[in-house]
């Protein structure tokens, strides 16, 4: 059975358990294999005991991927490059225009535009966790250009009894108010009564890229090349080039690399919104800069919806950094 296929056969409409795939692996393939769902990696912690405080941890979780996602909801912000108080008034102006005309709460996108520029929250939530949780998988949905939301939930081996029936209860509630799925990951002994279990086989794991090359099954990187192509000083990039820091150090794999410029592209799917993932990121990130690089990350979302931006701001970057490197010192 093709990978597709399992996919299709997981339902995306209530909580069920899923069996045989890791997280990780499982978000990729639904990324690259299913073409109306939006995977979103959660990790709930051990800090809840009732369904209201699971539901909360997954509204906290998806609130998150949401941030990270601009500017792919609210294109226009891009070109705001600061915070001051102009720069808050007019992504507040943009995410009020784009409220009224995609038929958001307005409130809640000023307020999600405000924290994910700022890092702040511009005043108390005044949006219902119900009307937040509806708009917020709408909107990760919709970046990612899909219909619908699914979390995945590691759920870990060490949940009490009381956790599980908050997990069941509390992605239920997900489930019905928000229409996102709920697929729960490394658990058993849940509600059998309640909670379906599918069990997916021999899902791939991510294959490396050929090196010099956009990865054969990436849309994205593929979409991406064709742009720069287009581009007389685009020359000199390398596609998923392997770099190590030092002799010692581990080998990386750069999703794309100028090295004369010293520059690196990253391009970020849904699974590296998991936590652990980003974190891992932004430690790759911080070597990098200490190495001399520049790193520019990008989503998927970003690069699907507007190619021809993401293309504009690494080209001015390079040549920027070409025109420093002509005066010298």
């Amino acid at each position: 059975m093709t990978t597709t296929h399992q996919l299709d056969g997981v339902p995306a409409d209530r909580v069920v358990e899923v069996r045989g795939a890791r997280a990780d692996d499982l978000a990729r393939s639904v990324a690259e294999h299913s073409a109306g769902l939006a995977a979103v990696v959660t990790r709930p912690g051990a800090g809840w005991s009732t369904p209201r405080e699971f539901a909360g941890a997954m509204l906290d979780d998806l609130e998150h991927v949401a941030v990270q996602l601009l500017p792919a909801w609210l294109p226009d912000a891009s070109d705001i490059s600061r915070t001051d108080l102009g720069g808050v008034a007019a992504i507040r102006m943009m995410a009020a225009a784009r409220a009224s005309r995609a038929h958001y709460s307005r409130s809640f996108l000023i307020d999600l535009a405000v924290l994910a520029a700022t890092g702040h929250r511009d005043g108390d939530r005044g949006v219902p966790a119900r009307a937040r949780v509806t708009q917020l998988a709408r909107l990760v949905a919709e970046a990612f250009g899909r219909t619908r939301c699914v979390l995945l939930v590691p759920v870990p081996a060490e949940v009490t009894a009381e956790q599980r029936d908050a997990i069941v209860a509390g992605g239920e509630w997900l489930t019905h108010n928000a229409k996102v799925a709920v697929w729960l990951l490394g658990t058993s002994a849940l509600h059998a009564d309640r909670v379906p279990v599918v069990t997916v086989d021999g899902l791939p794991p991510g294959r490396p890229a050929p090196i010099g090359k956009p990865h054969p099954a990436s849309a994205v990187e593929s979409a991406l090349e064709a742009a720069l192509a287009a581009q007389s000083w685009a020359t000199g990039r390398r596609w998923n080039h392997t770099y190590r820091s030092t002799a010692l150090s581990a080998p990386i794999r750069l999703d794309l690399l100028w090295p004369d410029e010293r520059c690196v592209v990253e391009l970020d799917g849904p699974e590296h919104c998991h936590p652990v993932r980003f974190e891992a990121d932004r430690q790759r990130d911080v070597q990098l800069q200490l190495d001399g690089y520049a790193v520019l990350r990008f989503t998927n979302a970003r690069v699907v919806h507007d190619v021809g931006a993401v293309v504009h701001q690494i080209g001015t970057y390079l040549q920027g950094r070409r025109r420093e490197t002509v005066k010298g010192p």
